[in-house]
């Protein structure tokens, strides 16, 4: 089983022709309650999250642009705009050319996609009972099993979710802010990692696609955080 490599030294280890193409879960929200009638659908972030992401897009190497797309939900687009952020703090607010900030240059929008908020969901009657109650359990029974009415295949719909980063990136960084169910069966399926309800991930993690100028694609457990890991 493959372990989170430290966001810095990810992007330390980078060349300039390989592009990236990150699954991330957004960064950390408040405890959602099971009180919450909307599931925690309008949680954001925490202040803490918040700055956590800007240090996250200070890690970004400066040379490239960069692109953004997101969940709908409002946690993940405040991520992905606190990524962009960093960047542009880092000294790259040029994000379309890749060049340095210049004065007045505004920040890239971020993209909402309604798929980043549903990837794994084949029937969401189904995902509705998996929300209403012991989501961890349920989300950690399909992975197991391969075999739940609410979601996909989850070996073949993980090599879905990465061809459509390849096909929707446009850019040297390709930033998709999610959610941490979505990311932890593409994490599953690629790395071979293990989770559990009591060992799961953590914020600001995820899943990079590399690929070099010759097509060679190489896949990279990352994490924003000190550890990818939350123990419960």
């Amino acid at each position: 089983m493959r372990n989170f490599v430290q966001a810095n030294d990810f992007f330390a280890s980078l060349k300039s022709t390989e592009r990236v193409y990150l699954l991330v879960r957004h960064a950390e929200r408040p405890h959602i309650t099971a009180a919450d009638a909307d599931y925690g659908a309008h949680v954001g972030l925490t202040d803490a999250g918040r700055e956590r992401a800007v240090a996250l897009g200070k890690m970004f190497p400066l040379e490239g642009d960069a692109v953004y797309y997101s969940s709908p939900v409002g946690r993940c687009m405040d991520t992905a705009k606190c990524i962009a952020e960093g960047r542009a703090l880092a000294g790259c607010c040029g994000e379309s050319q890749g060049t340095g900030c210049a004065p007045g240059t505004s920040l890239p929008d971020i993209t909402p996609l309604a798929v980043l908020g549903h990837l794994y969901v084949k029937d969401y009657p189904s995902y509705l009972d998996v929300l209403n109650e012991r989501f961890y359990q349920n989300i950690c029974s399909w992975i197991d099993s391969d075999d739940h009415p609410a979601f996909y295949p989850l070996h073949e719909r993980a090599e879905e979710v990465r061809k459509f980063m390849l096909e929707k990136g446009t850019a040297r960084f390709n930033i998709f802010a999610t959610h941490d169910a979505w990311v932890v069966p593409t994490l599953v399926h690629f790395c071979k990692m293990h989770f559990t309800p009591q060992r799961w991930m953590n914020y600001l993690t995820g899943i990079a696609f590399v690929v070099n100028s010759d097509g060679f694609e190489r896949v990279v457990p990352v994490t924003g955080m000190e550890t990818g890991w939350l123990e419960f």
